[in-house]
């Protein structure tokens, strides 16, 4: 079933440089932007803030939905895939709105139970012009039972052209959820990610794999992207060594098992 939604939302936001410095501190690169300069892809992640007080939020840390997400009666939240459209560089210290939109619901029966897709959509504007558009896509799905069969992660490629190693600690992943406003607390909280999600320890944030992707790209094509998407197909855990990989337009990031944790392309 998919139907349409009329859900939309609009936030301001001043893209503090300030803010823009510590997540490239948090990546590891010298903090060097200031106001007025082109900020990195996907660095909008960090602004456009909506915070709820702690009685509007979930057991899992994210606000309930049944506001601007419908509510879609599954407990259980993970960010899937996405692509982005630039259309010109976002400015840091230039405020910006971002102009959201449920562009869809779709509802249907997997291997492991009901799921609910949501597709939103951003429009980010500066100074009266659209400069990146955003569709982001969220699956819900039900509590996992015990004993519940793994799911079987598709096996990466390993005919890249240029790589980059990296993995991400605790301290890592929690700078990232606040840098972001992120209260998913499968990126911070072990003891609920095991016992209450079934995995076997803190979950990486799917835009920040995404992030390290769009940065490998845009050193790749030695210009910036037009256009990029991405879907997650396992997640990577805390202390996992993960390789991001490009080749002509395509990139991965591979687990240290060899499994294929996201798969991308970038034009």
């Amino acid at each position: 079933m998919q139907d349409r939604q009329s859900h939309t939302q609009s936030v301001s936001d001043p893209l503090d440089p300030a803010r823009a410095r510590a997540m490239e501190a948090m990546l590891g690169a010298e903090s060097s932007i200031r106001s007025g300069d082109p900020l990195p892809p996907f660095f909008h992640q960090m602004y456009f803030w909506d915070p709820r007080p702690t009685q509007e939020l979930g057991r899992d840390g994210h606000p309930w939905t049944g506001g601007f997400i419908p509510d879609m009666g599954l407990p259980r939240r993970m960010w899937a895939a996405g692509r982005l459209a630039f259309h010109g560089a976002l400015l840091a210290g230039v405020k910006a709105e971002r102009r959201s939109i449920v562009d869809s619901v779709t509802r249907k029966d997997g291997k492991t139970g009901p799921l609910a897709f949501v597709r939103i959509r951003h429009d980010i504007l500066q100074r009266g012009g659209l400069a990146l558009t955003e569709w982001q896509d969220i699956v819900y799905r039900q509590d996992p039972t015990p004993g519940d069969a793994q799911p079987v992660a598709p096996v990466a490629p390993n005919d890249e052209d240029r790589s980059l190693v990296r993995s991400f600690d605790s301290t890592a992943l929690f700078r990232y959820s606040a840098l972001t406003f992120n209260g998913h607390r499968i990126h911070y909280d072990k003891p609920y990610a095991q016992e209450f999600e079934g995995y076997p320890g803190l979950v990486v944030h799917g835009p920040l794999l995404a992030q390290m992707l769009m940065l490998l790209a845009e050193e790749a094509l030695g210009r910036p992207m037009r256009e990029f998407s991405y879907r997650a197909t396992a997640p990577l855990f805390d202390g996992e060594e993960a390789t991001f990989c490009w080749k002509a337009g395509r990139l991965w990031v591979r687990g240290p098992d060899g499994r294929l944790c996201m798969e991308a392309a970038a034009t």
